[in-house]
């Protein structure tokens, strides 16, 4: 039996709905992975250094916020407790 007979005998499939990839293992990357290797071997490009220092600096401004915001809610407790030391010193001398 030739070669032509063989693969004539073959059914066909359409590759529309059972197209299947020759690979086994599909490829994982992490996110925000492209798959192009960094230039200068880690050392980064003018654009990479100043997206960074942006970083930084609005990660440096949420914490100084949140630091005014707690310095802030210390100085209001602070302050009732005074008021409820006075109330409490007021209330034990008049017994």
């Amino acid at each position: 039996m030739s070669l032509r007979m063989l693969t004539r005998a073959l059914p066909r499939t359409t590759t529309s709905t059972s197209a299947r990839s020759f690979s086994a293992v599909t490829r994982m990357m992490a996110e925000g992975d492209t798959g192009a290797t960094r230039s200068g071997g880690g050392q980064g490009d003018a654009w990479q250094k100043r997206e960074q220092a942006s970083e930084n600096d609005y990660v440096r401004r949420q914490e100084l916020d949140k630091l005014a915001q707690l310095k802030r809610k210390i100085a209001d407790q602070e302050a009732a407790l005074a008021k409820d030391r006075e109330e409490a010193e007021k209330l034990s001398g008049q017994k």
